[in-house]
């Protein structure tokens, strides 16, 4: 049995031709699956658009451009028990862009993303190459069960 998911979606963007929010639901209780997690989860997912993806980037990462997707973890005081994992950012038109560029359906970049994007809020990350090789391993085998093929193939 899967955790309760509380997911908002918001779009800083026009949604046409933009995954719904079931869809990233779908995603992120797969990424929820795929790492085990049991406990119940909150977070956020905001579609932005590349002004605020630049923003973003440059305000919390100190990079100057606009990236696919950002992970802010949830920083809860001591004590505080509530099941707020955070929220990511994510950017439509690097989404788009890259789809393109790397002949990827946009759908399915945008489910990698997603997935990406909950295990680093969940504590995974890519910094060094053997966490890199276990996070991307991670990713693969929840996209599969997605029916998506290995983004990194």
């Amino acid at each position: 049995m899967s955790a309760p998911v509380i997911l908002a979606v918001g779009y800083a963007v026009p949604r046409a031709g933009l995954p719904a929010s079931a869809s990233f639901r779908r995603w992120v209780e797969a990424a929820l699956r795929g790492a085990r997690r049991r406990k119940s989860v909150e977070l956020a997912i905001r579609i932005v658009d590349a002004d605020e993806g630049r923003a973003l980037n440059r305000d919390y990462r100190g990079k100057d451009y606009a990236t696919n997707v950002l992970s802010f973890p949830a920083e809860l005081p001591p004590g505080m028990n509530l099941p707020l994992i955070g929220d990511l950012a994510i950017c439509a038109p690097v989404v788009l862009r890259e789809a393109a560029e790397q002949g990827k359906a946009p759908r399915d970049h945008w489910a990698h993303l997603t997935v990406h994007g909950v295990l680093h809020l969940l504590g995974y990350d890519h910094l060094v190459d053997a966490e890199a090789e276990a996070m991307e391993a991670l990713e693969t085998r929840i996209l599969a069960g997605l029916g998506i093929a290995d983004p990194y193939a």
